[in-house]
Formats: C-alpha cells, sequence, structure tokens
C-alpha cells in the first residue's frame, strides 16, 4: 500500500518516496518554553505522533526529531518579570511539557535537542553561509542576504519583490535590506550571550533548527513538519539557508498541520485566548483531545470548544464501550446454537482494516478512518443490543464479537494511541490521577464492591441503600449505568 501526502513544497499530494527506505528521517518544530503548552501545540504534537506510528506500522524505520528554543526574547522577558535567569524558565517549562506529552500520550522523540546545547553547530552554520556570501556582519550582528537565494519564497509561494516592498525595518535593526533576517544576534546588557566570530551574543531563531536537522539528521531530511503558520517566515528561511550551504534539497516533502481556532480567531498567547492541555486533561480522558484532533483532516482548521469536547466524549463512549461490553456478554446466558455460516462480524473486520488503512494511506486521512470505526462499532452494537433484549448470546456470536472489538482496539491502540487503559496488560497510569483536584485517586476494587453492595440492596429491595450509594458515588464523579447483563461504571 502506496502512502501519498500533501507536500507544501509542490502544493500537491504526492506519493511518499522516502531518499533511504526503509529509514524514514523526519524533524518539527518544537515549542518556545516560556509558558504552559497550549492546545494549538497539543494538535501538531498528536498529529505527528499518529503519523510516526502509522509510518511504523507500513514498516520503515522513522528517526524523529523535535526540539526545543530555549533561549529566546520571550523566555528572556519571563525571566526579567520572575527576577531570575533564562535557564530557569526553559527548565521549568521543558519539565511541564514532558507531564502534559505524557498526560496526551504523546511519545517522545527519539532526539529532543536544546537550542543551548548546539550554539556551537549554530555557529558553524553561520560561518558556512558568511563564507559563501550569503551573510553579512554589522557590529557583531549578522544577516541573512535573502536576495541572493534565488529561490526565496518557494514554500511559501510568495513574491520576493512583493515582500520586499512590504517589509518593514525596526530602528534598532541594521540590515541592509528589509527583507533579511538576523542569524546571530550581539549581546545586549543583561542578556543570555555566547562567544562567536562575531562578538559576545546569541542565535536567530530561524538558524536554531537548520543545525539541529544539520547534526541529528543530515543535509536532506524526508519529512519536515509543523504548524501552518511556520510556513512562512520560519520554514522558508530555513531553506534559504540550508539550500544556501548545501545545494541540495533541505526536506524533501513538507508537511503542515492546520491551526487551531477559537471562534475563528487563530488559538495563541499573544491574544490571550488558548486553553492549555494541562486544563482540557484535568477535566477530560486524553483520549478525547486526541479523537477531536483527529476527527479533523490534518490540513484543515480545528475550531476548539468545550462543546465539541462533550460531543467527543459522546463519541468516545461510544467506541469505548462497544469494547468494553465483551465483559458483560459473557455474563448473559451463553447458548451452544449453530449461527449457519460465518458469523459476519468477520466480514466486518477485513472490511474495516483495509478501508481503515486505505484512507490513511491517502495523505493521512483520520476522519475518514474513523467513519469507518465508527462503522464497525455500529455492527458491534447491533450484535449487543440483540443480546441484550434477548438476554441470552449464541456461543459463536460472542466468539466473533470479541474476535472485532479486539481487533478494533489493537488498531487504535497501534495507530492512534487511543484505549490504551482497557485490559490490564496494557494499561497505562496518568500522572494527571494523581492531580485531581479532589486529591484522590479511585481505587477501582471498591468502586466493585460499592456496586456489588448496591445490587445485593436492590434484589433485597432496600432501594434507599441503593440509591444512595448510586448518589454518592455521582458525588464523586463515578456514573452507574444498569444493562441486562450487570452493572457499568465510568467516571464523568
Amino acid at each position: 500500500m502506496s502512502l501519498r501526502i500533501y507536500n507544501t513544497l509542490s502544493g500537491k499530494v504526492e506519493e511518499f518516496v522516502p531518499l533511504n527506505p526503509p529509514r524514514v528521517l523526519i524533524y518539527t518544530c518544537g515549542v518556545t518554553v516560556y509558558d504552559d503548552s497550549h492546545v494549538g501545540h497539543g494538535r501538531s504534537l498528536i498529529v505527528f505522533d499518529v503519523f510516526r506510528r502509522f509510518l511504523e506500522h507500513l514498516g520503515y524505520q522513522v528517526k524523529f526529531v523535535r526540539n526545543f528554543t530555549d533561549v529566546d526574547d520571550k523566555i528572556i522577558n519571563r525571566a526579567k518579570q520572575e527576577c531570575t535567569d533564562f535557564m530557569t524558565i526553559a527548565d521549568r517549562y521543558i519539565a511541564r511539557y514532558y507531564i502534559d506529552m505524557e498526560n496526551i500520550r504523546v511519545r517522545p522523540a527519539d532526539v529532543e535537542p536544546r537550542v543551548t546545547e548546539h550554539i556551537k553547530e549554530i555557529i558553524d552554520v553561520i560561518q558556512r553561509l558568511v563564507e559563501k556570501g550569503y551573510a553579512y556582519v554589522v557590529e557583531g550582528d549578522v544577516y541573512f542576504s535573502v536576495k541572493k537565494f534565488k529561490d526565496y519564497g518557494k514554500l511559501s509561494k510568495r513574491d520576493i519583490e512583493e515582500l520586499i516592498a512590504g517589509a518593514r525595518v525596526e530602528p534598532s535593526e541594521k540590515k541592509k535590506d528589509p527583507l533579511d533576517f538576523a542569524l546571530w544576534k550581539a549581546s545586549k546588557a543583561g542578556e543570555p550571550a555566547w562567544d562567536s566570530p562575531w562578538g559576545k551574543g546569541r542565535p536567530g531563531w530561524h538558524t536554531e533548527c537548520v543545525a539541529m536537522v544539520f547534526k541529528h539528521l543530515g543535509e536532506t531530511i524526508d519529512i519536515h513538519g509543523g504548524g501552518l503558520d511556520l510556513v512562512f517566515p520560519h520554514h522558508e528561511n530555513e531553506i534559504a539557508q540550508a539550500e544556501a550551504i548545501t545545494g541540495k534539497p533541505f526536506a524533501r516533502y513538507w508537511m503542515h498541520n492546520g491551526l487551531v481556532t477559537v471562534g475563528g480567531q487563530k488559538m495563541s498567547k499573544s491574544l490571550g485566548n488558548y486553553v492549555t492541555l494541562r486544563e482540557v486533561y484535568t477535566k477530560y480522558h486524553p483520549d478525547i483531545l486526541r479523537l477531536l484532533v483527529l476527527f479533523t483532516h490534518y490540513r484543515s482548521p480545528l475550531d476548539f470548544s468545550w462543546e465539541k469536547m462533550e460531543e467527543t466524549l459522546k463519541a468516545y463512549e461510544r467506541l469505548k464501550g462497544a469494547i468494553e461490553d465483551i465483559e458483560l456478554l459473557k455474563k448473559l446466558e451463553v447458548v451452544d446454537e449453530p449461527i449457519g455460516g460465518t458469523h459476519p462480524l468477520y466480514d466486518h473486520v477485513k472490511e474495516f482494516e483495509e478501508n481503515f488503512y486505505t484512507a490513511l494511506s491517502d495523505d493521512f486521512n483520520t476522519p475518514e478512518a474513523l467513519s469507518f470505526v465508527f462503522k464497525l462499532v455500529g455492527e458491534l452494537n447491533k450484535v449487543k443490543n440483540k443480546a441484550y433484549s434477548e438476554g441470552k448470546i449464541k456461543k459463536q456470536e460472542l466468539e466473533a464479537y470479541e474476535f472485532a472489538a479486539k481487533s478494533l482496539l489493537n488498531t487504535l491502540k497501534r495507530i492512534f494511541g487511543l484505549l490504551e487503559d482497557i485490559y490490564p496488560e496494557c494499561k497505562v497510569e496518568r500522572v494527571v490521577e494523581k492531580e485531581l483536584e479532589a486529591g484522590q485517586v479511585f481505587d477501582e476494587k471498591l468502586i466493585e464492591i460499592l456496586i456489588e453492595a448496591r445490587n445485593i440492596a436492590r434484589k433485597e429491595k432496600v432501594f434507599t441503600v441503593a440509591d444512595y450509594i448510586r448518589d454518592k458515588l455521582k458525588e464523586l464523579g463515578i456514573i452507574l449505568e444498569d444493562t441486562p447483563a450487570g452493572t457499568k461504571w465510568k467516571k464523568k
């Protein structure tokens, strides 16, 4: 099965052909660590986490690099506000980032480089640009001369003359041309600085990623990813520097996810309309955010709201219930009666798997893939509802149901990183459970004992006790649902 993805560089959906298969080299721009990560960051992180899982499923050997920008004007300003040093701020938010990633189940990259650990490599990139005549030095600052790179604008499809006409020069800047960008900034009093051939200073943002890609992946990579807002100027400037040095393509495919919006406006810290990942996963299971992201094609905008989280929660409960209810079906009367041939669920599973992977292979179409997930869930629910209404299930129906539910579960765990809590052998502890406002971690065995006590009370017609247990559990966020096969529970 061939994989086709949209290449921002060509503006077309293309067949994905790695440079050195089965190896695939991927770099995505990481976060600037001056504050907590928000849903906009989370979307990009989830998209590329799932895409990486899918590549691995296809048999590719992925080397995935995602960086940290740990020195930047925003970090320095935050440090000044708190009367501390920039590294304290960076270390704090990198630590919080890792907690967020564990909670939304984004796997660590193979390499997660920090800018401050790559100053030597950054200086080397700048020196090569100066030697080749693409960069110039002015009073300790170093700038890239955009006009000297003839292909500038090829990624963002922007005309260089129009860009220069519309560009502005800040009074503090010493560049020759308004579109030129800083590779190295001369040091200012009270700011972090490193020694360089041009005097003390610090790197410009656009050079950092080029240096880290060169060091950890090489001069040409397979896929460079990031949010759509990075196409210009950041990724455009990366291409200009890298290809000015090597004369080779910097990345064969450029893959960009759409932005997260709130009421149609881009979610960003500067606008103050952002929702942190921590806010989301302390209110909802991490799967809900992952599912919300996957319900939207990665290149389309995603308008975030708490109402959409609630809608996604309902879809998730339907999906989870279809799988978990295997155990309830086993409690029904199981009758050994022939059904006449093979149960249709086996064919539905085959059809699901074919359609699911076909959708993902066509520009990573996760919403279409999910439509086939829920189609199979519908077939499972038909079998389950029939069994509940009759109070019994045929042995072959139960076997087919279990096969289909577990096939679905394995696919969702492996590719989408969903439902990892189901079944003890795959259970993943959530850090957020240690941080609940109530300070409680629910004891599942105790809940089962209370449910058993409630069932005894109902059987003995002591309904005041049964209702009391139900209501008290509800106050603690535990919702009970009575079915013909027994009582289910879930967290709010």
